[in-house]
């Protein structure tokens, strides 16, 4: 996919089933030829917390940019999930962009994509449409080839490498939620739709962190 000396982008995005919480893109810039890859990277959902937990650092310092993206319930509710992945992968591409700059290593000349929609690209240009989410915050469009693998996650260390970030990040903002709202269990659940948590939300209402456009009951 890319030569010796270029750079590959790397995503994944995790919350994006949950109730409440944000949607999170994680995003690693990589040089695939380069050594020291951390032994274990693989998608986060087949790794326990501790495993993730200790491999996050390692991915952060093997990568030449790493960052996590969020876009907020509202904002979910707002543009819709698909436009909400966007929002998050656009501020995660902006500041690996950033570190990238910082570091002087090279940009990325394609992004590989988890999946088999590719939701990262500029949507095709529309004079009569509305600005997209993100362009008041001055964010740099992902300007580069997407490729999208099923399973990538599972089969690439770097959107392995990818998950892991946006997975660690997401759990540590739900348990901080958590303690803002604690009778919905987001410590344990993580807002996914658990049985207990489903309950909670009937007899509790929605929280200001639960995304209110979907079926929360």
């Amino acid at each position: 996919m890319v030569a010796s000396g270029q750079t590959l982008a790397c995503v994944d995005e995790v919350g994006r089933g949950a109730l409440a919480g944000p949607v999170s893109v994680g995003m690693v810039i990589i040089d695939p030829w380069a050594p020291g890859v951390p032994g274990g990277v693989r998608d986060s959902k087949l790794l326990s917390l501790a495993a993730r937990e200790r491999l996050e650092p390692q991915v952060r310092a093997w990568v030449l940019a790493g960052a996590v993206g969020h876009a907020a319930p509202g904002e979910i509710d707002e543009h819709g999930i698909v436009g909400a992945l966007r929002l998050a992968g656009r501020r995660a591409w902006d500041a690996c962009l950033r570190a990238l700059a910082d570091s002087r290593a090279a940009r990325p000349r394609v992004a590989l994509l988890d999946g088999n929609l590719d939701w990262l690209s500029a949507p095709p240009l529309d004079l009569f449409a509305a600005a997209q989410p993100g362009d008041d915050e001055g964010l740099a469009e992902v300007d580069v080839p997407v490729r999208t693998q099923v399973k990538g996650d599972r089969d690439c260390l770097g959107v392995g490498a990818a998950s892991i970030l946006a997975k660690v990040e997401r759990d540590h903002l739900m348990e901080a939620l958590a303690q803002e709202h604690p009778a919905y269990g987001w410590e344990q659940n993580k807002g996914y739709g658990s049985a207990s948590h489903r309950a909670a939300i009937a007899q509790q209402g929605p929280s200001p962190a639960h995304r209110l456009s979907w079926k929360l009951i």
